[in-house]
This record gives C-alpha cells, sequence and structure tokens, in this order.
C-alpha cells in the first residue's frame, strides 16, 4: 500500500534563533527522509516540508518534543502547504527573512564543556582561544543588535570567518553549523592588556593579567554584558582597595571560583547544591559560609552569613583559572579544588549603569582599574550577572539578568502590548507581547542621571527587538519616581493612556502572573516602602487583589519616620521611633549619643514633627537592628535586615514570644515584642526571638482575618528572608493554608515592572 505524500509549512515561536534549532531541524528531516526547508525570520522559524505523512507528523511532534537544549519552544503550527513544492529527499537552511519581529533573541550562556575541551587541547587549533564558542553555548543577547539572529545582526559582524571556521559553519553534522559567533584565533576577536593610562602591555594578556592580580593589583576585565572589577579575593589589601576606589565600604562582593571543590573550601553546599552553580546560566548563588571564610577571604562579605559565589561562565574567565593551575592539559584540573579565588564585581562607579566600551571603560574606570584586559568585541547590550539564593523551591532571583533575559515570562492570557517602567530601586522594565511578558535585564537604582538614560535606553531597545506598539504605559505611585515622569512623557509622545499601579498590588500581580492565576486572591506583600492610595508610606499589607484591582484588608501597625526618607537608611531613627512609642523618649540622647542627631529625633517625635508615620516590614527589621545594636546607619540598602536574618540563623530555633503582637481593627501590632527586645543585651538571641515572634504573629494575623483561605501570595523584598519564609511556609501549613512566591522574578522591585504590566494588561482587557 502506497505512503500518502503531503506537504507542511510549519511555524516555530519562541527562543528558537541562534540555539541551534535550524540544525537541529535539518538533521531530523534527513533522519526522516523528508524534503524542504526551514530558515529563521522574524516571527521565528518557519519549516516547509514534504513526505510520508507518518514521518511528517512525527516531525511536527518531535520539534516540540526534542528541541536543542537551549531552545524553548512555545508554539508549532501546522498548514498545508501545495504538493508540488518539493520532490525528492533534499532538505535545506536557506537564507533568512526580516520583517516585523514575533520572535526574541535568547539568553547568553555559559560555554559548554565541548568547548573548553577544545581551549584546553594543545593539539587543538582553539587552544586557550577565549571566544571559542558553538551553537549550544556562549553570546547572544548581548552581541545581537536586531531580529532575526544572524551573524550580520550581531557584534560579530565586522569578523570575517576564515576557511576553516566557514567549514563548520557549512557543515550540518558540526556542532558549529549555523553558530553565528564562530570564530577562531585566525579570524575572530583578540584579547589585549592595558595599563591604567590606556597604553599596551607586552607579553601574553593572560599571564600578564593574572600576574598583576597576584601582586595585589585591581584589573578591569571585560565580560559578556560588561566589564568587571577583578582583584584577588585573598589579599586583604586588594580588598580594601577596590573597597576604597569603588567607594562600597560594606557592600559584599561576589567570589569567582573555578568549580564546586574550590567553593566548598568556603562555603556549606547541601545534596543538589553543586548543580545549581554550574547551571548553563551561572547565577552567582549565596552560599552559607562556613566558619573559616572570613579569614580566608577577608573583607570580601563582611558580617554577613553568606558569600556569594560564581563559577566562570567565559573562557576569558576559565583561562585566568587555567593559567593559575599552570595550564594543564585537558579538563581534569576543574574536577579538583583550586586556589584562586577572584573578587568579581560590576564594573559600574558610583551606581551608574555597567561599564561595556573600551574607551567608555578606560575614561570611567580611571583610577580605580590598575590595568584593563579586554578585546576587540563589542558588547551591544549591557547585561550585570544574575544574582541568586537556595530556597527549597529551587533557586530564588535576588536579581535577574545575564543568562535569564530576555526570557519571556507566560501570561495567564494575551491582550495588546503593554509597557512597564518599574520603580526606583532595582528597577527592570517590562513589555508585554501577546501573551508574554519580557522583564528587562536589571537596570539599577534610578539615582543618577547614567541609570535613568539606561532605563530609557532600555525601552527604546526592547519595544524595537519585539517589534510592538504598546497600546498602554504602566507606573508606580509614587510621583517623583523617574520612571514615573518618563512614563508620562511616553504616554504624551505615543498618545497612550497612562496607569499608575499602587506598589503592593504590583508586587502581588507580578506573582500570580508568573503563576498563571486569575481571579482573586490574599495576598502578603511585606517590603522596604511604596506609596499607598492615601499617599502614605506602605510596606506590611494584607491585600485582596483581584485583576486590576485590589483592596487592603489590613496593615502593620504604623511607625513614625523621624526625619522622613532619611530613617530608611538609618535604623537607629527607627529604633529612636519605637522607643517614643514605648513611652521611653527620655533613653533617646543617652542610648544614641553617637549620633549627633539624637537630640533633634528625640525633640521631632516629641512635637511630631517631620515623623510621617509608615506601615513597613523593613523599617520594622530596622528599628529591631537598632534596638539590638546590630547597625546604627546602613551602608547599602536591606543590609540591616540580613544581618539580622544571619544572627538568627547563627543562633537556632527559639520560640515567639507569648502575648508578643496584638491584632486590632485590622493592625498588627508587635510593640509588645519590640519592649522586650529594648532590653535585649544579646543580639543573636534578640534575632532570633524578632524572626520566630514575627512568623507567628503573622500567621495568627492571617488565621484571624481570612479565616479559612488555603492560600497566600507572598511577595516584597521581605521574602528574601529565608529564617522568616521557611518559618512562615511551615506555621502556614499547619494551619492548611500555602504561600505562593516569585520563582522566575525576584521578590523584590525587580518583578515590579511584571506585576505593573499585568495589572495594566487586565485593566485594558475589563475595558
Amino acid at each position: 500500500m502506497t505512503e500518502t505524500i503531503i506537504c507542511q509549512n510549519i511555524r516555530v515561536s519562541g527562543v528558537v534563533q541562534g540555539v541551534g534549532f535550524r540544525p537541529f531541524v535539518w538533521r531530523l528531516a534527513r533522519e526522516l527522509g523528508l524534503a524542504g526547508w526551514v530558515r529563521n525570520d522574524s516571527r521565528g522559524v518557519e519549516i516547509e516540508v514534504c513526505g510520508e505523512a507518518a514521518q511528517v507528523h512525527t516531525l511536527i511532534e518531535r520539534l516540540q518534543h526534542d528541541a536543542p537544549p537551549l531552545a524553548r519552544v512555545n508554539t508549532v503550527v501546522a498548514r498545508d502547504a501545495a504538493l508540488a513544492a518539493h520532490t525528492g529527499s533534499d532538505f535545506s537552511i536557506i537564507d533568512s527573512r526580516g520583517g516585523r519581529a514575533a520572535t526574541m533573541i535568547g539568553h547568553d550562556t555559559a560555554v559548554c564543556r565541548d568547548c573548553l575541551a577544545d581551549v584546553f587541547e594543545p593539539s587543538s587549533r582553539r587552544w586557550r582561544y577565549a571566544f571559542t564558542n558553538c551553537t549550544n553555548c556562549g553570546p547572544r543577547y548581548t552581541i545581537s543588535r536586531s531580529l532575526p539572529y544572524d551573524r550580520v545582526r550581531t557584534s560579530l559582524k565586522p569578523f570575517v570567518m576564515c576557511p576553516r571556521c566557514q567549514h563548520e559553519y557549512r557543515q550540518p553534522v558540526d556542532r558549529r553549523f549555523h553558530a553565528e559567533a564562530n570564530c577562531c584565533p585566525k579570524c575572530g576577536p583578540q584579547l589585549f592588556l592595558l595599563d591604567a593610562e590606556g597604553h599596551p602591555l607586552p607579553g601574553d594578556p593572560i599571564a600578564g593579567a593574572l600576574s598583576l592580580l597576584r601582586q595585589g593589583k585591581i584589573v578591569a576585565v571585560k565580560g559578556l554584558g560588561g566589564f568587571h572589577l577583578v582583584c584577588d579575593a585573598r589579599n586583604a589589601v586588594a580588598v580594601a582597595l577596590l573597597r576604597e576606589r569603588k567607594q562600597r565600604d560594606e557592600k559584599p562582593f561576589v567570589v569567582m571560583l573555578a568549580n564546586a571543590p574550590s567553593a566548598a573550601m568556603f562555603v556549606q553546599m547541601g545534596i543538589g547544591e553543586p548543580g545549581l552553580l554550574t547551571l548553563p546560566t551561572r547565577p552567582a548563588i549565596l552560599l552559607r559560609k562556613r566558619g573559616s571564610c572570613d579569614d580566608a577571604l577577608p573583607g570580601v562579605a563582611p558580617g554577613l552569613a553568606w558569600l556569594g559565589v560564581m563559577l566562570p561562565y567565559t573562557p576569558l574567565q576559565f583561562l585566568l583559572f587555567h593559567e593559575a593551575a599552570k595550564r594543564p592539559p585537558g579538563l581534569g584540573w576543574l574536577e579538583r579544588a583550586q586556589d584562586l579565588a577572584l573578587v568579581m564585581t560590576s564594573a559600574n562607579p558610583g551606581g551608574e549603569p555597567l561599564v561595556v566600551g573600551n574607551s567608555e571603560a578606560l575614561l570611567r574606570l580611571y583610577g580605580i582599574a590598575d590595568a584593563f584586559l579586554m578585546h576587540d568585541r563589542d558588547i551591544v547590550t549591557r547585561c550585570d550577572d544574575s544574582v541568586a539564593r537556595i530556597t527549597s523551591g529551587g533557586l530564588q532571583f535576588i536579581r535577574r539578568a545575564r543568562g535569564y533575559t530576555p526570557r519571556a515570562i507566560k501570561l495567564p492570557s494575551a491582550g495588546p502590548s503593554v509597557l512597564a517602567v518599574g520603580g526606583w530601586f532595582k528597577n527592570t522594565i517590562c513589555v508585554t507581547r501577546g501573551d508574554e511578558a519580557f522583564v528587562s535585564q536589571h537596570v539599577g537604582d534610578l539615582d543618577n542621571a547614567a541609570v535613568c538614560d539606561f532605563l530609557e535606553e532600555n525601552v527604546a531597545q526592547m519595544v524595537k527587538l519585539l517589534g510592538v506598539e504598546p497600546a498602554i504605559v504602566a507606573h508606580d505611585l509614587h510621583p517623583d519616581f523617574h520612571s514615573t515622569h518618563f512614563a508620562a512623557e511616553c504616554a504624551q509622545q505615543w498618545n497612550l493612556p497612562l496607569l499608575g499601579v499602587q506598589h503592593h498590588h504590583a508586587h502581588a500581580a507580578a506573582v500570580l502572573a508568573e503563576h498563571g492565576i486569575q481571579g482573586s486572591m490574599l495576598a502578603l506583600s511585606l517590603d522596604g516602602v511604596g506609596i499607598g492610595t492615601d499617599g502614605a508610606a506602605w510596606g506590611g499589607e494584607l491585600l485582596r487583589v483581584d485583576g486590576d484591582r485590589f483592596r487592603r484588608l489590613g496593615s502593620l501597625m504604623p511607625l513614625a519616620l523621624p526625619g522622613g526618607d532619611r530613617a530608611a537608611s538609618e535604623p537607629w531613627r527607627m529604633a529612636a521611633a519605637v522607643l517614643h512609642r514605648l513611652g521611653r523618649t527620655g533613653e533617646i540622647v543617652d542610648r544614641f549619643s553617637a549620633q549627633k542627631a539624637a537630640p533633634a529625633v528625640a525633640q521631632m517625635l516629641t512635637g511630631d514633627l517631620n515623623c510621617p508615620p509608615t506601615s513597613s516590614m523593613g523599617r520594622l527589621f530596622d528599628a529591631v537592628a537598632g534596638l539590638l545594636g546590630v547597625k546604627a546607619v546602613m551602608a547599602y540598602e536591606g543590609q540591616a535586615a540580613m544581618l539580622l536574618e544571619g544572627l538568627a540563623l547563627r543562633y537556632g530555633d527559639v520560640l515567639p514570644l507569648d502575648m508578643g503582637w496584638k491584632i486590632s481593627a485590622g493592625r498588627l501590632d508587635l510593640l509588645p515584642l519590640l519592649a522586650v527586645l529594648a532590653d535585649e543585651k544579646n543580639p543573636e538571641r534578640g534575632a532570633a526571638l524578632f524572626h520566630a515572634t514575627l512568623v507567628a504573629a503573622l500567621a495568627e494575623w492571617l488565621r484571624v482575618l481570612v479565616p479559612g483561605e488555603q492560600a497566600v501570595v507572598g511577595s516584597g523584598g521581605c521574602f528574601l528572608n529565608q529564617v522568616l519564609v521557611r518559618g512562615l511556609r511551615a506555621r502556614l501549613s499547619a494551619q492548611g493554608m500555602r504561600i505562593i512566591e516569585a520563582r522566575q522574578l525576584p521578590p523584590n522591585d525587580g518583578g515590579l515592572s511584571v506585576g505593573q504590566a499585568w495589572v495594566a494588561l487586565q485593566h485594558l482587557v475589563r475595558k
């Protein structure tokens, strides 16, 4: 019986460009004996195929289920094509076609093991070549100028492939087949080492850079999405010098180590955690320090219980460790612990955006870096390292950027395109297309002109790449944010409606969006601050969220903010506010005698002058840190809370304080607990008691206000605190309630733009 011959035109959408999808289709079609072609276009991948019906159907099924590891297939849609279009069994890859974008560029990925084998094999033509990559690894997003993803639209365009690289590129059986960034030492980018004045230094650039690092120098190293400032993490003088030059007094640094066995010398790792370090996306991961860590890496993460650890992800980074190991052949050395430990921190002086250009680096990092290890391949898109921590549910983002951007988040439903511009801290922007939300890489805090410019660049680039025309612009309610002003400018320029979204509503909506939840939900939003609908500073909120609407069910009992915003960075002021509420105002001046403003703050509180109220959970943590003497003035946002979490972790479990809180008119008041902590002499015990009692109080608050609820959305920066979240998860589970937490996004303000976008999308649909 003759098998039926059919022809199908197939469209595949998702992250299907620059990930080896066309070679995968070519091999699959040849294996199945099918004729036709495959190409990239602005909508994704298009395939036309003819052959036996069963084989064509097999191809369609395998496109979805057997796709390359870096691909993310959203849809596979097939329709009938002309039967006479193709004959025989010839299947080819044809030239790409442009047009209106309906796909997206893939994320950057760590160099794969096969490419590392080339780099560390002395007989390989890519031995010690810092730009080795293939279809399965390397840069994508940070080198791409536009879609479709082809070499001529990347920063590799100036580098014409040599005959041998061209041969690899054209051979479908080669893993570098249609690898757009393919190159070698003869035809690709080159490394060079410059001194602080920009003059070339002689010799091998890798060997020279390592020598400088071992001398205690600071070297600016060009990465995938920007430069890093690098120094020897074991050298206390070098670390202190980097802090001084970068004006980063106490904020922790991330350390890059060769492999998981090297990390095990400094941090404790549980089952499965070494594997998370080696993810192709290579985030920096916070891991609990060993007792000897601070002695071995002095000044790297002062006072904290965790160390940020990151493994190499570019050949250049691996080559520094390879050089330190004395250039051993093969990959065996990477299985053993290596001695080299490098501080690897973003090269962004003064909180400005990441440095990406060579000339820019020489100018902006002058006086900070002693030398520059750079190359001549342009970085098109600046993109910082992602940072995460390990929870019982897997990785939780603190900062979502390289390795994950611009990966889309699937929304519960589709609608018109939305632009959302985020908040002030940890800014990101979000653009939706259909039922996908594309959240940008970390932009940063909008406290200087350069970061504000980066925000605006991000919007222009994302809209261009996605090929959309937004139908509405969403922003935070705070009238003074640059993002709010910029949203208004965009709306006026494009003649679009403007929608302000309350901060904590957006926090909750971000979690709902990524989990695909629609309808009415209970939400617990705990963070530093966000303007409420009444104009007050909120931050400890129980909400009922339903699409583009919400209702405030309860909040923390407000505390005064003596001095307004200044109290957000000076925990002693919040502690003074607690003492005032306790009727102990007379103790403020003596207790905080080291603070010149103590008498003035006592007077402010007495006269209720410049002391706006806040229901913020973040400020409650600050108050406790001030009462326990943990931190009077913070060097960076969230420091006091992080220190408290570490102290509680070190002390261990304690029982919550009996009658440590009161619930009245929907408000949770922890003043009884604060009264006890005001006289606590042991900061570790006080931190543990605070966390335990706070967990019990929150669980009781939910039980009283919303009895019978089975789930609550947990959002806001306080949900990064694992002592708090683990305790809350256990308590609520015992009450028959589960917490729905952020997974694809940070729970802090880094996810705010997605929540704003989801609220705005539902607002449009409801209208």
